[in-house]
């Protein structure tokens, strides 16, 4: 027998599977880890928390499998990205990670922006944003608030560079982040060199790893430190990983182009894979090499969906169920009876890319309920998704699959609306842990057990429905879905 683990580094955890190689789930271990919160705006987590929590889930999944460690062929790791560790010559963090969610960098987001560098163009053709959770405009914080720890600073990565260089001793970054979020350019010269020194900290680039792996690709063996703190033999192989979002992509088998991921959940994120790069206002990519090489990455986000139905949730009352919900929201026709919802409750991301835009319902008669309001929030959000469709349409980037995953396929009702809107079929596969076995697939290719990521793919991930859209409903939405469009214009002017 032989298997592979995924591990998915998350905001509030690390969760392990064990996968065999025909992608079929084994066993699943999490284990947490704090975040600190010392000032607003700010958020941070010890580096040696994420490690220990991935040696805890790896045995305990290891052990519920019931497997012989001696069985496990590779593994890999994802983990969130835009989460930024300082490290020491002796591979030591020199203070607490700025994670993801942290934007103390504001300031010096706005600055990475105005140099109007052209490695900027991968963001709406250089107009930006660039927001102040990435790479260059964190380590531009600490360069300039924390001097001392910046210059003693021989590494400057990400969370997965570190857990890489803890299991194998090899200082690499991944290409998903490198390229999504450090404005890396494997055909233009690398890293952005000409950015950083027009910010003055050109140092930046030699503190980044000198070198840039491809997903997938063998990154080293575990050390003996490593294979005793998982539990695993010395030597295995260890496979590149990246950014949990574009590993998650590889988990619902989204390795072509034309194909998109669809990921949902208190935000949507839509990730998809072109032959060609575009480049285009509300269009933030396309990224070169990012995810499988050769191919161009396009990415499109909703900064609140699920949120805004959970708080409308919230509103009713927590004793109605979801099903409940569903259910009297299901007999209402498209377009909820004239209420419309736009979605910006935290700003719109693309393709507006307007953090000041705000959420509003409109329409309201006495002759409204709460399932109007709950199907209009469900229909907004489906609008919002394809809002970012039309405008990648526009750039020349159609997908003719969209495979989706997370939190919305637990509504039938909410899949369906977005099919219709969309007028798209939408794909469900069977494993819904998409980053955990994003990673199973790249550890069975490093491992060599297939030939490609996309071989891999193709193995081990499974279908396991679609929903297809009612034509007669799509031609019902599209007056809703033009309300919705001029509803942004015709509500800025009214922000306080």
């Amino acid at each position: 027998m032989s298997v592979v683990i995924g591990l998915d580094g998350g905001t509030e955890g690390i969760r392990a599977g064990v996968f065999d190689l025909a992608g079929r789930p084994l066993a699943f271990a999490a284990q947490s880890y704090p975040t600190a919160f010392p000032r607003p705006s700010w958020a941070e987590q010890n580096p040696q928390d994420w490690w220990e929590a991935a040696g805890r889930a790896v045995r305990e999944a290891v052990a519920k499998a019931g497997i012989d460690p001696r069985d496990v062929s590779a593994l890999c790791a994802d983990t969130t990205n835009c989460s930024v560790v300082a490290l020491d010559r002796d591979g030591v963090p020199v203070r607490p990670a700025l994670i993801w969610m942290d934007v103390r960098a504001a300031e010096e987001a706005a600055l990475v922006l105005a140099t109007g560098d052209p490695a900027l163009i991968v963001n709406s053709a250089g107009a930006g944003p660039v927001s102040a959770e990435w790479m260059i405009p964190k380590a531009l914080w600490i360069a300039r608030h924390e001097r001392a720890l910046f210059d003693r600073a021989a590494t400057i990565c990400e969370y997965q560079d570190y857990m890489n260089l803890r299991m194998t001793g090899r200082r690499a970054a991944s290409i998903t982040n490198a390229a999504i979020r450090w404005h890396y350019r494997a055909r233009e010269g690398g890293y952005a060199r000409s950015l950083v020194g027009s910010l003055g900290i050109p140092e930046l680039a030699d503190k980044w790893p000198t070198e840039v792996l491809p997903l997938g690709e063998v990154v080293g063996g575990l050390t003996p430190e490593a294979a005793a703190h998982f539990g695993l033999p010395v030597g295995l192989t260890v496979a590149q990983g990246g950014s949990d979002a574009e590993v998650a992509m590889i988990g619902l088998g989204v390795t072509t182009p034309g194909k998109l991921a669809f990921i949902t959940g208190s935000s949507h994120l839509h990730l998809g894979l072109s032959a060609e790069p575009f480049h285009g206002r509300g269009i933030w990519g396309t990224y070169a090499d990012a995810v499988i090489p050769g191919l161009h990455l396009v990415e499109g986000g909703q900064t609140s969906t699920g949120s805004v139905v959970n708080w409308l949730r919230g509103l009713v009352g927590t004793d109605w169920s979801y099903d409940a919900l569903n259910a009297e929201a299901a007999a209402l026709p498209p377009g909820s009876d004239g209420v419309l919802v736009q979605d910006h409750f935290q700003g719109n991301r693309t393709p507006h890319t307007d953090a000041g835009s705000r959420g509003a319902i409109t329409g309201l008669t006495l002759a409204h309920g709460r399932a109007h309001l709950f199907r209009a929030a469900m229909e907004g959000v489906a609008c919002g998704t394809e809002l970012i469709f039309e405008t990648m349409r526009a750039g020349g980037y159609r997908p003719d699959e969209i495979v989706i995953c997370g939190g919305a396929t637990r509504s039938d009702l909410w899949m369906q609306i977005h099919a219709d809107v969309c007028g798209q079929p939408l794909t469900v596969t069977e494993v819904g842990e998409a980053p955990a076995l994003g990673s199973a697939v790249l550890a069975a290719k490093a491992a060599g057990h297939y030939g490609s990521i996309a071989e891999a793919a193709a193995a081990m991930v499974k279908v396991a429905r679609r929903i297809e859209p009612s034509m007669a409903a799509h031609a019902q939405y599209r007056p809703v879905y033009e309300r919705y469009k001029q509803a942004y214009h015709a509500l800025a002017p009214l922000r306080a």
